[in-house]
This record gives C-alpha cells, structure tokens and sequence, in this order.
C-alpha cells in the first residue's frame, strides 16, 4: 500500500529549502544594491554558507526523491496538470542545483575562496576571469528570478488544492498539523 503523506524526511527537507528560500532571497536582493563595505562582505559570507548549506541539501533531497518515490497524486487529476506538476517539481530541483553553483562559479571566476561558515575552502572550479563571473553573477540573479516564479506556480497550486479540489495535496506535506 502506498502512502498518501510524504515521508518526514520529504517533509524535513521541502521546509528546510522554504526556510532557505525566505532568507536568501531577501539577503541576495538587500545585497545587490549596498555598496562595499565590512556589513555586505558580511552579509555575502553569510549568503554563500548558506547557499553551499543548500547545495549540500539539493543532494540530499535529489537522492532522497530518487529511492523514496512521492505519494501519488490523485486519480482523478487531469494528465495536463500532472504533466505541469512534475515539470515545475523538476525544475524547481534544477533550479535549487543552479543557483548555488553558479554562486560558486561566480566566486571562483573572481578568484574568491568560499568558505563555508568559515570551516574549510572549497575549491576555485573555474578560472579567475571578470567576464565570466559577471555572467555567472548575471545568471545567479535571473536563476533567483525564477525560482520565485517557479515557487509562486508550486504555491499556488497548492492552494488550488487545498481551496478548489479539497484533495488533501497540500495537507500532505505540512509538518505537524493537518488542516482541516
């Protein structure tokens, strides 16, 4: 018999990246406009730990989603809306992969060491070149522009299911409480 709620650990890491998403989205987009001072090479460190925390937890949560298959969506969903659910689901995955690596690659294109909370360095993985890490720079930011879309499609389909089809979709992965 399947299961019709995600796993805790499904559940865990889907909030984990909302929680990620509300605090790096604001911190990229307060950052871009202050100019260089001792607070944005703070706020950028801090923006690139958490950004690897992500990476680190895109795996987990790819790896996570190819051994444990999602609950199945409800029978009587038209194949269109299926067909749109995995995409979007899939693109939200490349995105959350994308956006820190082109973080990384922007940093290396600049000759920068990240270095997570300060614990290791991870290692330059392009060549320091300031055309190429404006464009990663460039890329990150449409990259952020659309994950917002993609979570703003994810949210309101939910919402769709939870107030227009009242299916228990939403419900499903909510961590403690079980709407009504």
């Amino acid at each position: 018999m399947t299961s019709t709620n995600y796993s805790a650990v499904a559940i865990t890491l889907h909030w984990l990246f909302v929680l990620i998403f509300l605090v790096m989205f604001p911190l990229g987009y307060i950052m871009h406009d202050m100019d260089l001072s001792p607070e944005k090479l703070s706020l950028i460190s801090w923006h690139k730990s958490i950004g690897i925390t992500a990476l680190t937890l895109a795996v987990l949560r790819l790896a996570w989603r190819l051994f444990r298959r999602p609950p199945p969506l409800p029978a009587d969903l038209p194949r269109w809306q299926v067909g749109v659910s995995h995409l979007v689901h899939w693109l939200i995955y490349g995105v959350i992969f994308a956006i820190p690596l082109t973080g990384w690659a922007m940093s290396s294109a600049a000759g920068i060491v990240v270095r997570p909370f300060g614990l290791f360095a991870l290692p330059n993985f392009v060549p320091k070149d300031k055309a190429l890490m404006e464009t990663f720079h460039e890329v990150h930011e449409m990259l952020g522009y659309a994950l917002l879309a993609l979570v703003a499609v994810h949210v309101a389909a939910a919402l769709y299911h939870y107030f227009v089809r009242r299916d228990g979709v939403l419900t499903r992965m909510l961590p403690l409480a079980r709407l009504p």
